[in-house]
């Protein structure tokens, strides 16, 4: 099968890699069938799409929203590269799953406002399909209502006519919406079962989310969450898109030339 494409961006190794295995366990996805970029270690680089059966760009503690002046050199190299990267995705309409991180990014890509509006602490949320959502062809499996992980400083607050929201939540208008046919993103973390989400809390005590007083007091609460049916995101991504070819023995290209070979 052709594999698919995981992006991330944190800068710790022990997170950065527990995410991946968090993706390959709620996936089912094998290490090898889940390629994995760390774009914070380094420039994105070509992508041959032709390779990939999709692309899933994770969270991140960068924000969109933040002025320009406050972002380090390597999280304004990362924006300008996954400009470009969604400026292709979004042409070609390429099977992508962005997450928490990856709604601002497409969101602010496709003109969306993004701010602190409607920022979220960490915790479970009761999430609520739109008519949308109910009737697409990704969601349409969730329950109408399902409990999801959650924790962002920054939402979408006004939306263009391009993205179709999915799903809301009393507090977050827009949890999850799809830009073409193919491209989602969700605010909320399907890849996060209690123990990752637990272990992600402790690992971001001090970075604004949450009042590092509450972190007893979250964990606790995150234990008797049930969030499973939010996973069923990450499985109908892959059950979507998986391609059962082989990866083409091709060489990277452009963005350009690699999705025109697609």
């Amino acid at each position: 099968m052709k594999p698919f494409l995981l992006i991330t961006t944190r800068g710790e190794d022990v997170e950065a890699a527990d995410e991946h295995a968090a993706y390959c366990r709620l996936t089912g996805l094998l290490p090898e069938e889940l390629e994995w970029r760390r774009i914070d270690r380094g420039p994105l680089g070509a992508i041959d799409f032709a390779r990939y059966s999709g692309i899933i760009l994770a969270g991140s503690p960068f924000t969109v929203s933040e002025p320009a002046e406050r972002k380090s050199a390597t999280e304004l190299r990362v924006e300008s590269e996954l400009a470009r990267l969604l400026d292709e995705v979004v042409r070609h309409d390429f099977p992508f799953l962005g997450v928490c991180y990856g709604i601002g990014t497409i969101g602010a890509h496709q003109g969306a406002r993004v701010d602190r509006t409607y920022g979220e602490t960490s915790q479970a949320v009761r999430i609520r399909l739109t008519p949308a959502g109910i009737e697409d062809p990704l969601f349409a499996q969730l329950p109408a209502e399902f409990d999801a992980f959650v924790g962002h400083k920054e939402a979408i607050a006004e939306v263009p006519s391009s993205i179709i929201v999915l799903a809301s939540s009393p507090s977050c208008p827009v949890q999850a919406f799809r830009v073409g046919r193919n491209v989602y993103a969700t605010q909320f973390h399907p890849e996060l079962d209690t123990a990752s989400f637990s272990s992600r809390v402790r690992a971001y005590a001090d970075h604004g989310y949450f009042d590092p007083a509450e972190v007893d007091a979250i964990i606790a609460r995150v234990e008797r969450a049930d969030v499973r049916a939010s996973h069923m995101v990450l499985g109908r991504f892959i059950e979507e898109y998986v391609d059962s070819r082989s990866p083409a023995p091709l060489a990277p290209a452009p963005f350009d030339d690699a999705l025109s070979a697609a």
